[in-house]
């Protein structure tokens, strides 16, 4: 029996992430980024002040260290994510610990590299970043979508470099019938001024469609459930958006119900991006659980 595959175009898959709208933004901004979102007045993943590379594999990663104290690693979304629509909890947390923000390979100032992009690829990735500011203790890891699963693949591979992980909109996948397929000029339609301020950043921006065809492989049949949820040995915090479509509130559930250790807050009437609607919320479960000993 031939399986079916539902083309599943960009346009569809992010419809979850942002009611699409262009607001008047001063220097860098996020997708599709409105008013009433959140946002930051720091350059998060272009600021030379704080910015770093190192050589993980056959690309050069992009990071910026901010602040001091107990290291935290932000990992930004895929595909149209970036560093500074993490800037809200950057913003929180540089004055009292060091946070470690990484571009993820093949976005921002990050290479793509000739790999096949793999989420135990952007484990090690990670792990080289921490390698090279010299981390030697366990961190706390906050990540969104893609960087969620990032983060569910380093506690797993690298079990004693993560302390906590908090993950957003990163409920389980299973092998499915959709078929992902991601259109660079279908994007640039939607938000040309995000589109073209990221080219500005890339090392080899005349290869963004070709990164795309990798990430669409990666996740076309990617598979994130009890294999990697079981070898998750610290405690993880699973925060969903009600109404969230990439990652429905019943895949945050089987994830909780999948690692030894979690804890799982659901934010009502929100989508993907739960905390660029209301931040205020997912900012009162992440403080407490980071914080405590």
């Amino acid at each position: 029996m031939m399986k079916y595959f539902q083309k599943i175009p960009a346009a569809i898959v992010l419809a979850s992430i942002l009611t699409f709208g262009i607001g008047e933004v001063e220097a860098l901004k996020y997708f599709s980024q409105t008013p009433q979102m959140e946002s930051s007045a720091t350059p998060y993943g272009d600021n030379e002040s704080a910015g770093h590379y190192v050589k993980s594999g056959d690309a050069k990663i992009y990071y910026e260290v901010y602040g001091q104290g107990e290291p935290v690693v932000i990992l930004h979304g895929g595909g149209l994510g970036c560093a500074y629509e993490m800037g809200c909890f950057i913003d929180k947390l540089k004055d009292s610990n060091q946070v470690i923000v990484i571009s993820t390979r093949g976005h921002g100032k990050s290479e793509i590299g000739y790999t096949p992009f793999t989420l135990n690829q952007r484990a090690d990735d990670i792990q080289a970043v921490l390698t090279d500011v010299g981390i030697k203790q366990p961190v706390t890891v906050i990540g969104f979508s893609d960087g969620g699963y990032s983060g569910y693949t380093l506690a797993a591979n690298y079990p004693s470099s993560v302390k906590k992980l908090v993950t957003i909109g990163a409920g389980e996948v299973l092998n499915t019938n959709k078929f992902f397929v991601f259109d660079l000029n279908e994007w640039t339609k939607l938000d040309a001024e995000f589109i073209n301020q990221q080219k500005k950043l890339m090392p080899e921006p005349e290869r963004w469609q070709d990164m795309l065809h990798m990430y669409e492989n990666m996740w076309n049949g990617a598979v994130i459930s009890k294999e990697t949820f079981s070898k998750i040995k610290c405690p993880v915090l699973i925060i969903n958006g009600e109404n969230d479509i990439n990652s429905p509130m019943t895949t945050a559930i089987a994830a909780y119900y999948e690692i030894p250790n979690a804890r799982l807050s659901i934010i009502p009437n929100a989508p993907h991006p739960c905390f660029l609607v209301n931040f205020d919320a997912v900012w009162s479960v992440i403080k407490p659980f980071i914080k405590n000993k």
